[in-house]
């Protein structure tokens, strides 16, 4: 977690510009009567280049709610928990956003094995929990609302796509090797088999891996028509850079579930990313009145120099609102009544186009976007409006089973 005196900084400017000036005895008044929330992202460590964006969406949303009155008529007291990309701090802090901090909610999570940290804790504690990055689905816990798209909402049209633009059927795939690389590599044969090809071969890489120089000798022997990267941190960065210096860049096109998920596009050069094709819920080349006028604020607020929006980052916004206009409808934030009014099936209009909870999974009904990577930007090809969680819908019903609570393992049949 933060330092306490950086820790006081970050609760103090969650509260808006009136928490921000006059004497010290004014600030602690208005705290004790502010709404309590916590937000538990990665800050360091090896996957805080998917933590920062979300920080800074989850501070602007809180800004805005408290400049226009708060929850309820009052404040909201965001406390940011930094685990520094270790499982064990996720455990700790959400024991201590629940417990000691007393948090109305808590926004957070990264890895799945980050969710799966935290989840069991906030369950028995009964405090809500939203977590907005993409992820392998099959969640099903009437405490937790996945906000990130799932593979049946994008894959299922993107390994078409892509097949069809690279005019090729044979697919190689790579792909961390944790439950989300796993899981999604088996959405990519399904759906490349469905649509008349064929996944030639699938390697799976720890996230501690940067040497992928034997790898691309298997590719060059296997001469697949595309390769699909499901390659996830920054130590997986290092094979944009070793395709390219091998001689495969102009060979062998590319397309990623997760290149830009943690603003790789920042991190690579253009010969490295230019061409890669992509699909998410969310890019930052949204052409819309929405997305434009958040990104302005987004630039106002922590200048041109931050961390661009991801997924991750666009949901966790979506997912403040979502919650702050559930206990708004609630007239409380008490868990049980938050949960009811967010599964009426609420809508939130943001950057990321519309997002509904569905209320048998707790996942979102979502807007889904397919782009290509050019000079570091994200150039929208295709739009496809309102994807259902198809995937976890077929193994999670919280309608007819409110008390479920796991993980299923989605039986993807190929």
């Amino acid at each position: 977690m933060v330092d306490i005196t950086r820790r006081t900084l970050l609760t103090l400017a969650a509260g808006g510009a009136a928490a921000s000036v006059g004497p010290f005895y004014l600030r602690r008044a208005q705290a004790a009567d502010a709404i309590p929330i916590a937000g538990i992202h990665d800050a360091s460590g090896g996957i805080d280049i998917y933590g920062r964006p979300m920080i800074n969406c989850l501070q602007l949303a809180v800004e805005e709610l408290n400049a226009a009155g708060g929850v309820l008529g009052k404040p909201l007291n965001l406390v940011n928990y930094d685990p520094q990309s270790n499982m064990q701090l996720y455990t700790q802090y959400a024991t201590e956003a629940a417990t000691k901090q007393k948090a109305a909610v808590v926004f957070g999570g990264i890895l799945s094995a980050s969710r799966e940290a935290m989840r069991p804790t906030l369950r028995r504690f009964k405090t809500p929990y939203f977590y907005s990055l993409l992820y392998e689905g099959g969640v099903c816990d009437r405490n937790i609302f996945c906000m990130g798209s799932t593979p049946a909402q994008t894959l299922q049209k993107f390994t078409p796509f892509v097949m069809k633009r690279f005019n090729g059927k044979k697919i190689y795939t790579l792909a961390a090797d944790y439950n989300y690389g796993q899981i999604t590599a088996k959405w990519i044969k399904k759906f490349a088999t469905e649509s008349g090809g064929d996944v030639v071969a699938t390697d799976f890489f720890p996230l501690d891996v940067n040497d992928f120089g034997p790898t691309i000798r298997k590719i060059q022997a296997a001469q697949p028509d595309i390769i699909m990267s499901v390659l996830v941190g920054a130590n997986h960065n290092a094979f944009y850079r070793q395709w390219v210096a091998a001689g495969m860049k102009n060979k062998i096109p590319m397309a990623s579930t997760t290149f830009g998920i943690g603003n790789e596009q920042l991190t690579t050069s253009p010969e490295e990313q230019n061409g890669i094709i992509v699909s998410y819920a969310y890019l930052d080349g949204i052409q819309t009145p929405e997305n434009k006028a958040f990104l302005a604020k987004y630039t106002k607020r922590f200048d041109d120099k931050a961390d661009p929006v991801t997924e991750g980052a666009a949901m966790t916004y979506h997912a403040v609102n979502l919650w702050a206009k559930a206990a708004e409808l609630a007239g409380s934030v008490d868990r049980d009544k938050v949960i009811e009014a967010l599964e009426t099936g609420l809508s939130f209009i943001g950057p990321a186009g519309k997002t509904t909870i569905d209320p048998a999974t707790h996942h979102d009904t979502l807007d889904v976007y397919i782009a290509e990577v050019r000079d570091r930007k994200f150039n929208v090809l295709e739009s496809y409006l309102q994807q259902p969680p198809a995937d976890t819908a077929a193994v999670c019903n919280l309608r007819a089973h409110p008390n479920e609570n796991k993980q299923f393992v989605i039986d993807v049949k190929v």
